[in-house]
């Protein structure tokens, strides 16, 4: 009988993934075959960015509803030659009509959250050559080329792209049949939503992926050049001109000028030291300092003590996430555009004075942002700005290659339910404009001509004891950051192993406003997996949360790769609430 019973309790407490190890190369994707693709970049003798745009590029055939080549791409890179890891800033631009007047004029109070006036430059593509063209090795075509025959042949639907709540096609099939004819051609050709393992083929984008292949063959010269080419053709040739006629049929406000003065930025990243670790993120266009400054707060807290997802570990967790959140809303936005403190953001001087305004005992109701600037960590009442937060519709890629080049590349947008299918390419404009304000004046995400709006896709590389160590993210909006940051207290503070990480029962607070429009918050409103337990949601309901116990496997989505420096063993994981919240099919693949 004992040894039935410590069966049983080891049951219950193993995750429901293996531990996966690998001693040359791991990818981690959110569809199979995108890692699959990777994987295969990765035999062939690619390296971890040529087998990450690779993936990424399957994933926007193959997972629609979460993202296409019509989105967006941030990615951390770090090659083994290199001190630290650089930026991709793969974040689209407002176009030079996108002004506050001009939203204002024609009726709306917010910047829509789908159809053509939510479309900035599509981003995602310039960010692929961007990180090809200077830190990859392979020709686009060689790297185009499984993404390129899954449009063309035809895939399995999944049971995500056609029944995820919201985002799958069962659930906008009454918007792309009253609004957008040309979804309906490509993925409802039978005017219903397929069933789950039905061959899907998208021949425009097929044919869009052939013509930049063309392009790059056709260049003469060395393979930047060639890598030019394929940039041109997208952003100044063909498809750039079928994507403003596209905009222009449907009054929206791209020009062919937005498109070719597009650039795609490299930058450094921004990161803080925890425990023994150093942890990059990209700056704050995108919402992945506030992970940071979670954890400057956190760092000053025995968190160990407390115990894992007991009522005193997670209050004073969700109170972190509330003061940095409250921050982000407060300071961030294009660094191009507006002055964005980072630095004393993420000081320590900062997060030790913002730790010491969180009352152990209750729940502060304030959306409560600091003044950096000045060293306080209450800013003034008049001085603050305050709302769904939820945003579904991403996907994430992590790569290391045998050589201990590592990738963390978040691609979004583009999705099926941000607005109508380009008919001659195949993909769908973005919506990341809807995270634009039109008011106040002096709002940091004020909507403005080629300013980059925020965003929540955010990946994550992070450095051990000096050394390159892991790349890890999620989907999920607002809440991506949220669930990363519990990750990697799961991983340091508690020692957990990456499937462990990764399943551990999980929370959002909804406290502060949403990067999407109409931009709610709700006061101290928390989601809570039950698997946390009743005693501690009860004990968090009486410190004054707003405790929505929500379904189990619902708050995560994540995928993560670390390597250990000492042995080059390396140890995938990815989150079983992909296929459980019917999101999408996530793969892990190591060797």
């Amino acid at each position: 009988m004992a040894i039935r019973s410590l069966d049983k309790e080891r049951i219950e407490k193993a995750p429901f993934h293996p531990r996966l190890f690998g001693m040359h190369a791991a990818i981690t994707s959110e569809h199979y075959l995108a890692a699959n693709a990777g994987a295969d970049i990765l035999k062939a003798g690619g390296n971890a960015v040529d087998a990450a745009v690779a993936a990424a590029l399957v994933e926007g055939v193959v997972n629609p509803h979460q993202h296409t080549i019509g989105g967006e791409c941030p990615i951390l890179i770090q090659l083994n030659n290199m001190a630290m890891p650089v930026v991709i800033n793969g974040n689209t631009a407002a176009p030079r009509r996108a002004t506050p007047q001009e939203y204002q004029k024609r009726g709306y109070t917010d910047v829509p959250d789908a159809g053509i006036l939510a479309a900035g430059v599509p981003a995602a593509l310039g960010s692929y050559i961007a990180a090809l063209k200077f830190y990859g090795t392979m020709s686009f075509s060689d790297i185009a080329l499984a993404a390129q025959n899954l449009a063309r042949d035809g895939f399995p639907v999944h049971n995500g792209m056609v029944n995820m709540p919201e985002f799958g096609i069962h659930d906008m099939a009454e918007t792309f049949l009253e609004r957008w004819p040309n979804t309906v051609d490509l993925y409802m050709p039978e005017r219903s939503p397929p069933i789950p393992g039905t061959i899907m083929r998208n021949p425009a984008l097929a044919d869009c992926l052939n013509l930049l292949m063309n392009s790059e063959s056709t260049t003469s010269g060395e393979r930047q050049d060639k890598l030019d080419a394929v940039r041109n053709q997208f952003y100044c040739g063909d498809i750039a001109r079928e994507i403003v006629q596209h905009s222009n049929d449907r009054n929206g406000l791209l020009e062919l000028g937005d498109l070719e003065s597009y650039e795609t930025h490299i930058e450094e990243p921004v990161f803080l030291d925890f425990q023994d670790c150093r942890i990059f993120k990209c700056g704050p266009w995108n919402q992945g300092p506030a992970m940071l400054q979670s954890l400057s707060i956190l760092k000053n807290f025995d968190l160990h003590s407390l115990g894992h997802n007991s009522t005193d570990y997670l209050h004073i967790v969700i109170e972190a996430v509330k003061l940095a959140f409250a921050d982000r809303e407060q300071w961030y936005g294009d660094p191009r555009h507006i002055q964005v403190p980072i630095d004393e953001l993420l000081s320590d001087d900062y997060g030790r004075r913002r730790s010491e305004i969180i009352d152990a005992a209750i729940a502060n109701p304030e959306i409560l942002p600091g003044d950096p600037v000045q060293g306080s960590p209450r800013l003034p009442v008049e001085q603050r700005l305050g709302g769904n937060a939820w945003g579904h519709g991403t996907v994430h890629v992590d790569v290391i290659d045998q050589w201990g080049n590592m990738v963390s590349a978040t691609p979004s947008g583009g999705w099926l339910r941000s607005a109508d299918v380009v008919k001659a390419i195949g993909v769908p404009t973005g919506n990341r404009l809807m995270t634009f304000y039109l008011n106040p004046e002096h709002h940091p995400n004020l909507i403005a001509p080629g300013k980059r709006p925020r965003t929540t896709i955010s990946p994550t590389l992070v450095h051990r004891n000096g050394k390159p160590w892991m790349v890890y993210g999620s989907m999920g909006g607002d809440q991506q950051d949220q669930w990363m940051l519990q990750f990697i207290l799961n991983r340091l503070v508690f020692d957990m192993t990456i499937a462990q990480s990764i399943e551990a029962a999980k929370f959002s607070s909804l406290h502060f406003p949403g990067f999407f429009a109409p931009h709610d918050w709700f006061v101290n409103k928390v989601q809570i997996e039950p698997r946390a337990g009743e005693k501690t949601i009860a004990g968090l309901e009486q410190r004054g949360h707003d405790v929505e116990v929500v379904s189990d496997w619902t708050q995560g989505f994540l995928l993560a790769i670390e390597k250990n420096s000492d042995t080059g063993l390396l140890e995938a994981g990815y989150d079983p609430r992909g296929a459980k919240g019917d999101v999408f099919p996530a793969a892990a693949c190591c060797w």
